[in-house]
């Protein structure tokens, strides 16, 4: 399997260039005091990601892993440990240049700061973990217009979460907003939920799939 997660992460690598001028480009604006765009790059490293399907789908990767033990079950196994892997490192790398930033301007660095990055990385998890299934039972290409709806769909599903729960006077909504550590755990036990259903999901679609 460590083949198949380096495979993903070769393949994720050749548009990393994009991500370091986008992480540039970050740290210009921040430091110049314009607007945060920290989860940009969790965003676009979802992007690079499904990429790799259409690699495997041009090389016809997934007709060759079945010929290898437990080929089908690596495979979908592996394109969820390198997605997770890709993300984290990037948005750590990302968060990294927002405290260095904070630092240049003499700005005040709270945990609030740090729950906001855990929260962006795990809506880009959880929007991924829609996909993939998706992306498995339907191909890459035939999968983009959905991919396009999923992405809008749970940033406004998300953006009106927040919404609501701002508008409610209750004390208990109040207390998870302004306590960071409930922020993250909460993210983390979502994340952990959702990847693994979607795991399972596309396991039993890709097992059954024809090649």
């Amino acid at each position: 399997m460590l083949g198949f997660i380096k495979k993903d992460l070769f393949t994720a690598k050749s548009n990393l260039k994009f991500l370091v001028l986008l992480m540039i480009l970050y740290g210009l604006i921040g430091i110049s005091g314009g607007m945060d765009i920290s989860y940009i790059v969790a965003f676009v490293s979802m992007s690079v990601m499904t990429t790799t399907f259409s690699y495997d789908s041009y090389n016809n990767f997934n007709a060759y892993s079945t010929s290898f033990p437990n080929g089908r079950i690596n495979a979908v196994k592996s394109k969820y440990i390198a997605t997770i892997l890709m993300i984290l490192v990037l948005s750590i790398v990302t968060f990294a240049v927002s405290l260095l930033i904070l630092c240049i301007k003499h700005a005040e660095i709270n945990s609030m700061s740090f729950a906001t990055s855990i929260v962006t990385i795990a809506v880009t998890l959880i929007i991924l973990a829609i996909i993939y299934p998706i992306i498995f039972k339907f191909g890459i290409e035939k999968a983009r217009i959905a991919m396009f709806a999923v992405v809008f769909g749970v940033v406004a599903l998300f953006l009106l979460l927040i919404k609501i729960l701002n508008s409610t006077n209750s004390s208990l909504v109040e207390y998870i907003f302004s306590n960071s550590y409930i922020l993250i755990l909460l993210s983390v036990i979502i994340v952990i939920v959702t990847l693994y259903l979607s795991y399972k999901i596309s396991l039993k679609i890709y097992m059954k799939k024809e090649f």
